[in-house]
């Protein structure tokens, strides 16, 4: 019998090579991916400095809601078979082009789903403010038009393509911020005239994506492969459904109990609060591949604690900073956001929660616990919807309303960590 001594053992001198060769190609990686989120951030801050200062505060508001449930309702695209295909980018490559074949058909499934999806949307929240065309051209231009490329570099991200993942979205964002910048220049400064420029931009990022960056594979349908993947795809796409409904939902009631004008200054606070959490996404993502390669990762209490303490350092960092040059310098960002600026310091922690609530899903999602992950959010965004409605009713001023968010946003995370890190304790579902 073979003793433990007898094993050979590579020599030290090599191991340490070896551990230093891992490392640098992880460092390489996150850098290739970090600098496709500094670029994206900033050009989009220019197009959330173009649009928010060409709109009125009442219209960038509306924008802004009917975007969030575009972002929303493009969930539901392909009944959420995008998280089978990332999966195979990430383990099985040779078979994009099946997956991206099944895609493209339930995708076309989907569209009944998404339109009634839609219309029930429109007539809950939008009915009284916005017109069911802008809506329409609006949930198209973010389901069908920048959901796909959304699918462009998450598969590019899942071959380890991080470099090319970030070239596309840098050239994403600056297309964006480009037709923002020509808006302000357009005769009418309206909603109804941004949808069909937010129409335009989002043609020509759909074309790039899909013409120069997406993997070269021939296109095979193969349903043996799809049904088996299909119900837990349609697991990842209820919960991102109910992911982004518990991210987004506090804008829809804003705009349904405020009415746009608030929905507009509320819609520009939190949009500052979004852009914190670009870097940390870029994070998110890279720690989710490598949990499904190695889902006991997390296994010591003081990996968990250290990833949730730099999340939380760098979140509330980045507002910090951002509240800082809005106090000496409130036009720094546009007239419109002026009127804004008092309140960003207001939200302090409210990146940071926001974002290991998001830390908390991806953790769920790279351990196959979709099922866990669809409750958690659903229990999330009934919780939010309470809390929201009832500072709504219960504050009367906008500052405290601000300043009441981060208690709300703290139970949201304490109900979040509860459910994850106990079913956390679980094995992990094999993928």
């Amino acid at each position: 019998m073979t003793q433990a001594n007898d094993i050979p053992r590579m020599p030290l001198r090599e191991r340490i090579g070896s551990f230093l060769l891992e490392r640098r190609a992880m460092l390489r990686d996150y850098f290739s991916a970090v600098s496709g989120s500094a670029g994206r951030l900033v050009f989009s801050l220019i197009y959330f400095v173009a649009l928010a200062n060409t709109l009125s505060i009442a219209d960038f508001g509306l924008f802004a809601t009917a975007s969030a449930a575009g972002v929303m309702l493009s969930r539901t695209l392909a009944f959420g078979f995008i998280s089978a295909l990332y999966r195979t980018a990430t383990i099985r490559p040779r078979l994009i082009g099946s997956y991206t074949a099944g895609f493209l058909m339930l995708s076309l499934l989907s569209l009944p789903v998404l339109a009634a999806a839609s219309a029930l949307t429109w007539l809950l929240f939008f009915s009284s403010t916005l017109s069911a065309g802008i809506f329409a051209t609006v949930i198209f231009a973010e389901a069908l038009l920048w959901r796909p490329v959304e699918v462009a570099m998450i598969v590019n991200n899942g071959l380890g393509r991080f470099g090319r993942a970030a070239v596309l979205a840098i050239l994403t964002s600056a297309i964006k911020s480009a037709a923002a910048v020509l808006f302000i220049f357009w005769p009418t400064s309206t909603i109804e005239a941004w949808a069909w420029f937010y129409v335009a931009c989002n043609v020509v990022s759909l074309a790039v994506a899909f013409g120069v960056f997406y993997p070269r594979q021939r296109l095979r349908l193969t349903p043996d492969l799809y049904w088996r993947r299909l119900s837990d795809s349609i697991y990842v796409a209820g919960a991102e459904v109910l992911f982004y409904l518990q991210m987004e939902f506090d804008k829809l009631l804003v705009l349904a109990m405020g009415g746009p004008h608030l929905a507009g200054i509320y819609a520009i606070v939190m949009r500052l609060v979004d852009l914190t959490a670009i870097p940390i996404r870029t994070f998110s993502m890279m720690l989710v591949q490598r949990m499904m390669r190695a889902p006991q990762m997390l296994a010591r209490f003081k990996v968990k604690l250290g990833i949730e303490a730099g999340i939380l350092l760098v979140s509330t960092s980045a507002l910090l900073f951002l509240a800082v040059v809005l106090h000496f310098y409130p036009n720094f960002l546009g007239r419109n956001v002026s009127e804004a600026a008092p309140l960003v310091g207001l939200a302090l922690f409210v990146p940071a929660l926001r974002n290991l609530v998001e830390y908390h899903a991806e953790l769920l999602f790279a351990r196959g616990q979709t099922l866990i992950r669809a409750g958690n959010l659903a229990l999330l965004a009934g919780l939010k919807a309470a809390l929201l409605s009832t500072l709504l009713v219960q504050v009367a001023d906008t500052e405290s309303l601000v300043w009441s968010l981060n208690g709300m946003f703290a139970l949201l995370y304490l109900a979040s960590a509860a459910v994850t890190y106990t079913a956390l304790r679980r094995p992990a579902k094999a993928i």
